[in-house]
């Protein structure tokens, strides 16, 4: 297998207001197409041979303004489940827990069928995905379309890191990101890329 690429949706009301956008299936914005849009030329220059996309329309819609229509949608590449902090921003999460941080203290409890994720089970969810890219039949690179915090779990999880650590890795809306290896171990060769003005 080649390098795997990693594109964060473009922005969405709620990733432009910092809420925590978990199941909530909100669309692009405007710029958020255009964002996706830019992503053509870079994705374009990668030899991919398979593409993976979450199921949510944000993540669907932006594979397919950058060329990925044949993506297989795999669930395993939803966003965090956020439980009971769905929809609320983190300075809003502080009011009433001063200094939570999502990768280290996970969510609160949310509904039946959103009961949240720990750090420890989405990291889970990306190992599965991970060796999923691994059995892909492909000598070409993978494609992941997916989602922020996802992406940055997965990321670490890539490097040999705990979940936790995904924190180190800042990833911005409509961008794209490498990972290959160098003297056979895995390392980050391009990360929130976009195409030169």
């Amino acid at each position: 297998m080649g390098d795997l690429f990693l594109v964060r949706h473009g922005e969405t009301e709620w990733s432009r207001s910092g809420r925590h956008t978990g199941w909530t299936d909100v669309p692009l914005t405007e710029h958020g197409r255009a964002q996706a849009r830019s992503l053509v030329p870079l994705v374009r220059e990668q030899r991919i041979g398979v593409a993976f996309v979450s199921p949510l329309r944000r993540a669907r819609e932006t594979a397919e303004l950058i060329g990925a229509d044949d993506a297989r949608v795999d669930a395993d590449l939803r966003e965090w489940d956020y439980g009971g902090y769905e929809g609320v921003t983190t300075p809003e999460i502080h009011e009433t827990r001063p200094g939570w941080f999502l990768f280290t203290d996970g969510v609160a409890p949310g509904p039946p069928e959103h009961p949240g994720e720990t750090p420890e089970e989405v990291g889970e969810r990306a190992d599965r995905m991970l060796a999923k890219v691994d059995a892909a039949d492909t000598q070409a690179g993978v494609l992941l379309v997916a989602h922020g915090h996802f992406l940055r779990v997965l990321t670490a999880r890539r490097l040999g890191l705990p979940p936790r650590d995904g924190a180190l890795f800042q990833l911005a809306t409509g961008t794209l990101c490498r990972l290959g290896t160098e003297h056979g171990r895995p390392v980050i060769a391009g990360w929130n890329l976009r195409a030169q003005a």
